[in-house]
């Protein structure tokens, strides 16, 4: 595994307040991870000391290969931060944001500001001074500053609010287009679960500082979703559809006319029960139900609080 992001029993406190305690977890490079958490879950401390901004009481943290620690430069040249704030110069340009960024990173590509703002529909606005830009502008111009010196690492805090619906599938876009075709590794931090469902490879999912759960959206969910419910639009009768439960593994959760929802224990069970009622009646839709990311982030939340 090329680990291009490693965090190793990472703590930080601010006076009495814990914000981090005892975090660990490895990002691939190339990936994109969604790093999840309610609020005052520690995301931004995290964050920030994955930016160089903060040094952690204990642990260890490297990005890109240098230490967060004792390699600060090194560690900020090679990320991207893309925060709610989005460090930008109200008084200049959109262009002249990207310039000045852009000289303040050693790019020599005389081009790449004008680019970047046209990949993030800026272009007529380029002349504008950034106090003018509405809030989506904002932070498109914000991603565009991040992107500005082409880093391996890009950190995204809530990159898409305030957006309008074609400014957030161009944020996604544009993240899913650098992870797939230049390699590009991102952690992705919202709140809005379903939007990042849409591009996320993994999850990193903390609350009050620590680690509940991480691993992919399948990973989670066979770990803590312990029934799989199935939606079937049918001519089904009640009465054959309790048979069907009761001849099989599969419980009745739920009969309204014309759509009835099993569960069963395993997904590798869920093929015999399609056949069970398709030979008694005619189908016409089947989908499996509750295995988004949001379903699988409140059952790690109920988990781990039954612990606790």
């Amino acid at each position: 595994m090329d680990t291009i992001i490693h965090v190793d029993g990472v703590s930080k406190r601010f006076g009495k307040v814990r914000a981090v305690h005892d975090l660990y977890f490895d990002v691939r490079r190339g990936d994109v991870v969604g790093f999840i958490g309610p609020n005052g879950a520690g995301k931004t401390t995290t964050i920030r000391m994955l930016s160089a901004v903060l040094r952690p009481d204990s642990g260890v943290i490297s990005v890109n290969g240098f230490d967060a620690a004792t390699q600060g430069d090194e560690v900020r040249a090679s990320i991207g931060v893309m925060t709610e704030g989005a460090g930008l110069y109200p008084n200049l340009s959109g262009l002249d944001n990207l310039k000045f960024f852009a000289e303040l990173h050693g790019v020599d590509d005389p081009e790449r500001p004008a680019s970047l703002l046209k990949a993030m529909g800026l272009s007529d606005a380029a002349r504008r001074r950034a106090g003018t830009y509405s809030t989506g502008m904002k932070k498109r111009l914000g991603l565009a500053k991040a992107l500005i010196h082409r880093p391996p690492v890009l950190l995204l805090d809530e990159p898409t609010s305030g957006l309008d619906p074609e400014g957030i599938t161009m944020v996604l876009d544009e993240v899913r287009r650098l992870a797939r075709e230049e390699g590009v590794t991102v952690m992705l931090c919202s709140h809005i679960l379903h939007q990042l469902e849409a591009v996320c490879d993994r999850y990193v999912i903390v609350e009050a500082g620590r680690l509940l759960a991480q691993g992919s959206l399948e990973e989670l969910v066979n770990e803590y979703i312990t029934e799989r419910v199935l939606e079937l639009v049918t001519d089904l009768t009640e009465e054959k559809a309790s048979q069907i439960a009761d001849r099989s593994s599969a419980r009745l959760v739920s009969f309204v006319s014309g759509r009835v929802c099993f569960a069963v224990g395993r997904a590798d069970e869920v093929p015999p029960l399609i056949a069970a009622v398709s030979a008694t009646a005619r189908i016409w839709s089947a989908v499996r139900v509750g295995e988004d990311l949001q379903s699988a982030y409140f059952r790690v939340m109920e988990a781990k609080a039954s612990e606790a």
